[in-house]
């Protein structure tokens, strides 16, 4: 057993936050409580501050915060304001100050990353993700454990005391998918909606024994901006002219508005294709259902599975269509380790123990 151990749930992740406690007391055979008991607070002109009412001091700390949950509000001026990502790295930050620098050691398991998205710099525009990350290892965070980074190259922005683990929950989507679905393995094929998606198509592709994979080339207009990005155009499938007869996994990292996932069932339906299970980590549905609604009525897909490691609304987690893939017991198992000085690769990755798993299912 390693040192003293505790966690810190803001309220953007607090349901989250209780299943891994509960998993926690299972793996280490304890009864104890893990989580600290503390509260964030915001004024109603928007200011805020963070209160602790335990000690941390030579504890070994770990922050869970969920960035993208937009269902955490407060009065401000004169009506309900819902919470953005700025909002809840800000209240990050002010866990951080709570603690007045007296834990033993420091983790933050951030699973959607924080401004990812903004993680280069082509033109005059800020470089959001490094600077966040350069200010976290400032605050002697020890380790960030972050999944499906946007580009991972972003951990270049810290080389030296604050250790980057950037993990996949691939694994875990496939054998969820498997575990409910009745599919032939022999007769599925992997699709990428982009280029930048590709990487998992061919990691997915692997984890199943060498199944075929294409994707898809999204062709923008540079000549103009909707939404602060360059609208699609069109997309182009780069991969057999049919897919007759065979079911296809749909793969991304994340859903935003779910246009290039809509798009590329339709087009795949065009094509042939029986069954298609759309597969990513963060639905984020920037939009809403509606279109989903909507493409799941005319059979462009048979369902969606997406994790539980960024807030999805329960009203959406009970359309039948949304399969909500639980990744607590993994955070927990990751948590354990680290305690205890222990790898946390295989819960990062987890190539083998799933390549295992599939084996089992298959007979």
């Amino acid at each position: 057993m390693g040192s003293k151990l505790k966690i810190i749930v803001p309220d953007n992740f607090k349901e989250f936050g209780q299943k891994v406690n509960e998993s926690l007391k299972a793996i280490r055979g304890t009864k104890e409580n893990h989580i600290v008991d503390m509260k964030l607070q915001r004024f109603n002109n928007g200011e805020g501050k963070c209160e602790l009412y335990e000690s941390v001091r030579d504890q070994d700390v770990y922050i869970l915060t969920d960035i993208s949950n937009y269902d955490v509000t407060y009065e401000a001026q004169r009506g309900t304001h819902h919470m953005m990502p700025d909002e809840h790295y800000q209240d990050l930050k002010r866990i951080i100050s709570a603690m007045g620098g007296h834990t033993q050691k420091l983790t933050l398991i951030m699973p959607l990353l924080y401004q990812s998205r903004q993680d280069k710099r082509t033109s005059r525009e800020s470089l959001d993700c490094a600077m966040a990350l350069q200010e976290l290892e400032r605050f002697n965070i020890r380790e960030l454990v972050t999944f499906d980074a946007h580009n991972s190259m972003v951990a270049n922005a810290i080389p030296n005391k604050m250790t980057f683990s950037n993990g996949y929950a691939t694994g875990d989507l496939i054998l969820s998918l498997l575990s409910n679905e009745k599919i032939d393995i022999s007769k599925l094929f992997i699709v990428a909606p982009d280029k930048g998606a590709r990487a998992k198509a061919i990691f997915l592709a692997d984890i199943l024994g060498g199944t075929k994979y294409g994707n898809f080339d999204k062709r923008r207009n540079y000549s103009k901006l909707e939404d602060g990005k360059n609208p699609i155009e069109y997309h182009e499938f780069i991969g057999p002219d049919r897919l007759d007869g065979l079911d296809v996994i749909l793969i991304d990292d994340m859903i935003a508005s779910g246009g290039s996932l809509l798009d590329s069932a339709k087009k795949l339906k065009d094509i042939g294709a029986n069954h298609i299970y759309l597969m990513v980590t963060f639905a984020l549905f920037t939009k809403g259902i509606d279109e989903f609604d909507k493409a799941y009525e005319l059979g462009l897909f048979d369902k969606l599975y997406a994790t539980n490691l960024a807030y999805v609304p329960k009203e959406y987690k009970e359309k039948p269509w949304f399969y909500n893939v639980d990744c607590t017991y993994k955070i927990a198992n990751i948590i354990n380790n680290l305690n205890e000085g222990k790898s946390i690769r295989n819960f990062l990755n987890g190539k083998e123990e799933t390549v295992e798993k599939i084996k089992i299912l298959k007979r």
